[in-house]
């Protein structure tokens, strides 16, 4: 066991005060809406970074510039980014109306009683396809405050089955950012993490589908009647079964900004000028994510270089015992990460290198950790009261004259709970039959 140094660890605890202290302190002293989300993430890495490079005298600056450039140089870094760039290429391109034509299509066809279980089953749909829940969210609750106001459901389970769905597809979306960063953080395939997730996921989505129907049995509905194109879904289902049948993924997110790009100039629902904008504009929606990579891996090389890592593994390793206290450990450490920092891209990122060596020492398959880290990065995403998710959703129902309060919305959010249970099964019972690294 390599002798650890806990001092090197400084620069994520200066990113996590400076981060969720400013962020409380907007948020609940002075008051100020959606406080978390005026903090600038970039900066607080910067300074970060600033405390990282002042560290370790040992190495000078010119030293510590080229173990940042081999930290971000990773193959899985470039990789991770020119993923991002093309994902939101393909989200700039096939814009609100396609994933609104999801959700219309399929609240057309289903009984009226059932529209809370509907708006589950579209928000799962629409953030698989897209890989976003903020941008699912930000969609659908509109249409959940629709239902609820023209059926009598309540608004609270109404807006939390459209959160729960939204992390599912989130959690397991082949272009979600959380999956790019936990499956190239731990050098793994999508397909083989998606094989492994699913598993964890399925079960929870199924029993909050179930729990969603008892709690809204006997409630009659009125029906949603509101245009939609067919034809604009195709992008979407292109999207989805590509990923699901392990085609790569730059193919597959060409393939749908090919054919959303067609879609979007034949309807004449997006002009040739717009659709460049728009696709400008999904790249550069990327920034701050990709940014935040950059500099994470930036930060981790310099910790690691450090001491740091070994400490915090240490430290694991004296409360964790085994592989499955490995497993725990490793999703306790990225809960942690989101709880401070308030995104679960960022927890994930930050928790990679870590969460590598956690895997090779524990003896953890590589796909497996990659499950563990989206898993439990969802869980404390989609329950925290300062979450994106949360904000999101509580502004839409603002918007639209609905007063809520993320403490009515908690106790319904079945999905995220569900998905905790489901993890620590997948941890503590079943079995993993074949380690691969």
């Amino acid at each position: 066991m390599k002798k650890g140094n806990p001092i090197a660890l400084l620069p994520i605890g200066v990113f996590l005060v400076l981060y969720l202290g400013l962020g409380i302190l907007f948020e609940y002293v002075l008051l100020i809406p959606m406080g978390f989300y005026n903090i600038p993430i970039v900066v607080a890495f910067l300074v970060a970074l600033l405390v990282a490079c002042i560290q370790n005298r040992k190495l000078s600056f010119d030293e510590k510039l080229v173990l940042m450039g081999k930290g971000v140089g990773d193959k899985n870094i470039m990789i991770m980014i020119l993923i991002f760039m093309t994902a939101g290429i393909f989200v700039g391109v096939v814009g609100r109306s396609s994933a609104e034509s999801v959700a219309y299509c399929l609240l057309s066809i289903i009984p009226a009683q059932y529209a809370v279980a509907v708006l589950f089953v579209v928000a799962c749909f629409v953030s698989l396809a897209m890989g976003t829940s903020v941008g699912t969210i930000t969609l659908i609750t509109p249409i959940a405050l629709a239902v609820a106001g023209a059926s009598g459901f309540s608004v609270p389970l109404c807006v939390a089955s459209v959160m729960g769905g939204a992390m599912f597809g989130d959690n397991l979306s082949f272009i979600s950012d959380t999956t790019i960063a936990a499956c190239n953080g731990q050098g793994v395939q999508m397909k083989d993490k998606f094989r492994v997730n699913f598993g964890i996921a399925f079960p929870a989505a199924l029993v909050s589908l179930i729990l969603i129907l008892v709690v809204s049995m006997g409630q009659v509905g009125t029906p949603i009647q509101n245009e939609y194109n067919l034809i604009q879904i195709i992008p979407y289902l292109l999207v989805l079964i590509g990923g699901i049948i392990g085609v790569n993924v730059f193919v597959v997110l060409l393939l749908g900004i090919v054919s959303g790009s067609i879609i979007m100039l034949a309807t004449g629902a997006t002009a040739a000028t717009d659709l460049l904008a728009n696709m400008g504009s999904g790249a550069a929606g990327m920034f701050e994510t990709t940014m935040v990579a950059i500099l994470v891996s930036a930060i981790c090389a310099l910790i690691r270089v450090h001491g740091g890592f070994d400490a915090l593994l240490n430290g694991i390793k004296k409360v964790f015992k085994g592989k499955r206290g490995g497993q725990l450990g490793m999703g306790l450490l990225v809960g942690a990460m989101d709880i401070a920092t308030a995104n679960n891209t960022v927890a994930i990122v930050m928790a990679n290198p870590i969460a590598k060596e956690m895997s090779e020492d524990y003896g953890i398959s590589s796909k497996k950790a990659a499950s563990l880290l989206d898993t439990f990065s969802c869980v404390f995403q989609g329950i925290i009261p300062y979450g994106a998710q949360m904000l999101v959703a509580l502004s839409a129902a603002a918007e639209l004259g609905y007063e809520l309060s993320a403490f009515d919305v908690i106790p319904n959010l079945y999905y995220p709970f569900l998905l905790l249970i489901s993890s620590l099964l997948f941890i503590f019972v079943i079995p993993e039959r074949k380690v691969e690294k």
